[in-house]
């Protein structure tokens, strides 16, 4: 995993002082690292049932629609407020400096259906916990949550209790 680490650029101070960002574009622009990072979070959902990806916008939309096209699911976008046609059904969610509302069609997911959560990365596990809770509310059962980083010291995977959680990419720090 060393070598795709390498591929994803940090960037300090972004969005705003204190923070250190992973920019999963420079890994993205590398056909064997893309090829590479999609296979092995593929791997480890191969052969559980699947009906459904669903992708956190907006890099959720890169790594979902790979992952539904290679386990033969089909693919839902989770979107910010006023970006789908049709009717929603929305989750309002806190965030460390104040709030945000995910939405998705209503009948994006049926009852029952297997579904996967897919972001690029987990932080503090806020924005994946009200993706969960949105699938759940229509129905689904979210049996696992994909994610190309996670940065483990921020304890994101606590907030998705009962879903299992896999990443590819973990930072200590």
């Amino acid at each position: 995993m060393e070598n795709l680490k390498k591929l994803i650029r940090e960037i300090p101070d972004y969005p705003k002082p204190g923070i250190l960002f992973y920019d999963v574009t420079t890994l993205l622009k590398d056909r064997t690292g893309f090829h590479s990072l999609v296979d092995k979070l593929c791997e480890h959902y191969q052969g559980k049932h699947i009906d459904i990806v669903a992708g956190i916008e907006a890099r959720g939309f890169i790594f979902g629609p790979a992952l539904a096209y290679r386990l033969g699911a089909g693919f839902v976008p989770v979107r910010k407020p006023k970006k789908l046609p049709w009717k929603t059904a929305s989750v309002t969610y806190d965030l460390e400096y104040g709030s945000d509302t995910l939405e998705i069609h209503q009948d994006a997911v049926e009852k029952g259906q297997h579904v996967l959560l897919c972001d690029d990365l987990l932080a503090t596990g806020g924005t994946a916990a009200a993706a969960t809770s949105l699938i759940r509310k229509l129905g689904g059962d979210v049996i696992g949550a994909a994610f190309a980083v996670e940065l483990n010291f921020l304890k994101g995977r606590a907030k998705l209790p009962g879903v299992d959680v896999f990443s590819l990419l973990k930072y200590d720090q």
